[in-house]
């Protein structure tokens, strides 16, 4: 097993996610057997109770775990489901030292950072990758490297490479900031952030550099020579226009076949010729649409990451290019002008009843003009409110999540459900099996009665109200094995109103868009080439 170890210089958010999924891609298509583990130094278990205007999107795994955004990177790019155990975090290796410390693994030891928490870092890092049969294990240690948090993380992958001697390779990824005023990009950052990386004992055997523009070869001789990096090994990476050009990019790169050179495995090369097909279709897309996306994270973009991803996986397969709308819910809904002239619309998930209203309008305004609208998690439930309210008439109906006391509880925690005491206790998360009916407009899609999809949730369509909403047009197409969660929903006499209580950007590939996002974005097309000819 081998090691390919990513730190962050500089500042923070300068890509080491996109080059480690990149990477991840590069070794596979090279028929290495890879998995990618992410650290993250904060003290939460995990991300599951985190802001998304903090830290981005919360990332449902099949096995339930709510990680970082990044593992949801990692499957996209490897096009394979990973789990739990490939997200470290601090509270994750204290709580498992701290257990073992009540049992009295330790023989009555004083519990030190070194050894007992860097060791318990190695032992879940090597545990990962003989889980998954690696060849190659990619590390990516998220922050910046001087960052605290991160320091523990930082020794333990020290002491690895002496331990697994010439099976571990280092990456540092730093930027180059470009002072326009002088017209030249400055190294002194990358060099100061090399020196900090080389006082703990590291030595990076490769500096990627981040900058707006291309670097010419006298900036990476002068990285080179201040680093102690092979000048081969010093490799500028500019700004690209979307992150499925970056694996094409590093592939052209040195970096590939030095790493593979220097930790002596094979090297295979391949051209990324499917994957140069995808990024052809995003980059010169054949026909565009515009679809809104009304939610109330809108701010931060990387609160929705994995909808853009699926909307550029569908512009991938199909050529038909998508430009999201940011509107939100909370502050713009006031009326629909935000909405005008949009050929579909998204409403994605969430929880908290900020914001509801404004979804609960915009699809008000998707149902009677008959523009496509997928709602997903939170946003079916509210498709299920706003038809509650404004076709049946039911005044003032609404989820218990956001009015315990609503007179028409048309979504609502199921009988097993009431007596857990745990919020926790009550979430649906994870890979779930999804019955689809035939003859319905999803099957139509699908093709298929058993699909697996992700869920985050906790509240359920009431299953009182269930006949009434068909009896008016509004059919649940699919639901859990059990028959008793609705799962999607379609409206009669629209052009494409659909809604899934999972999470169908969470499974969509480069190769295997979502369908859902798919059918969004085609019904978004037929929309507006309708609207042009009248």
């Amino acid at each position: 097993m081998h090691f390919i170890v990513i730190t962050g210089g500089v500042i923070s958010g300068i890509g080491k996610g996109t080059i480690t999924s990149s990477l991840g891609y590069i070794l596979k298509e090279r028929d290495f057997k890879v998995t990618i583990v992410k650290i993250d130094p904060y003290l939460n278990y995990d991300a599951g109770t985190m802001n998304p205007y903090q830290h981005g999107e919360v990332f449902v795994l099949g096995d339930g775990g709510e990680v970082d955004l990044d593992l949801g990177n990692y499957e996209r790019f490897l096009d394979r489901d990973l789990a739990s155990e490939n997200n470290i975090t601090t509270g994750k290796i204290y709580k498992k030292v701290i257990e073992r410390e009540r049992k009295g693994d330790y023989l009555g030891s004083t519990v030190q950072i070194i050894p007992h928490i860097t060791d318990e870092i190695k032992r879940h890092i090597r545990r990962v990758g003989e889980n998954s049969n690696a060849d190659i294990v990619l590390v990516e240690v998220g922050g910046v490297v001087g960052d605290i948090e991160s320091m523990p993380f930082l020794e333990a992958l020290r002491q690895l490479k002496l331990e697994e001697d010439g099976k571990v390779f280092f990456i540092h990824v730093t930027y180059v900031p470009m002072l326009h005023s002088l017209g030249e990009p400055k190294t002194k950052p990358t060099q100061h952030s090399v020196r900090e990386l080389r006082s703990i004992g590291i030595q990076p055997d490769a500096i990627v550099a981040r900058s707006e523009i291309s670097l010419d070869d006298e900036v990476k001789r002068k990285i080179a020579l201040f680093t102690q990096v092979d000048e081969k090994a010093v490799i500028g990476v500019p700004d690209v226009s979307d992150i499925f050009t970056m694996p094409i990019y590093l592939n052209d790169s040195t970096l590939p076949s030095y790493i593979l050179e220097k930790v002596s495995l094979p090297n295979r090369n391949n051209s990324l010729n499917k994957w140069k097909a995808i990024v052809n279709n995003i980059v010169n897309p054949k026909e565009n649409v515009e679809i809104a996306v009304v939610g109330k994270y809108v701010d931060l973009k990387d609160s929705y990451i994995s909808h853009e991803h699926a909307f550029m996986h569908v512009t991938g397969k199909t050529g038909i290019g998508v430009k999201i709308r940011w509107v939100n819910s909370e502050t713009e809904m006031d009326n629909y002008e935000k909405l005008r002239g949009v050929n579909g619309i998204l409403i994605p998930g969430g929880f908290g009843a900020r914001g509801i209203e404004g979804k609960i309008k915009a699809i008000k305004y998707a149902r009677e003009n008959k523009i496509p609208v997928l709602g997903i998690c939170l946003g079916f439930q509210l498709e299920v409110v706003e038809f509650a309210r404004n076709v049946l008439h039911l005044e003032g109906a609404n989820s218990t999540e956001f009015n315990p006391d609503t007179k028409f509880p048309v979504i609502d925690l199921l009988p097993e459900q009431m007596g857990i005491k745990e919020m926790g206790g009550t979430m649906r998360l994870g890979d779930k099996k999804v019955i689809i009916k035939k003859g319905t407009k999803t099957f139509n899609l699908y093709q298929k009665e058993e699909i697996l999809e992700r869920h985050r949730h906790r509240y359920e369509v009431n299953p009182k109200f269930i006949k009434d909403f068909e009896d008016s047009g509004l059919k649940f197409s699919a639901t859990d094995e059990e028959g008793i969660r609705m799962e999607i929903l379609e409206l009669d006499k629209h052009p494409f109103f659909m809604g899934s209580q999972f999470h169908a950007e969470f499974r969509s590939r480069p190769e295997r868009p979502s369908v859902l996002h798919g059918a969004l974005v085609e019904a978004s097309l037929q929309y507006k080439k309708i609207s042009e000819k009248n």
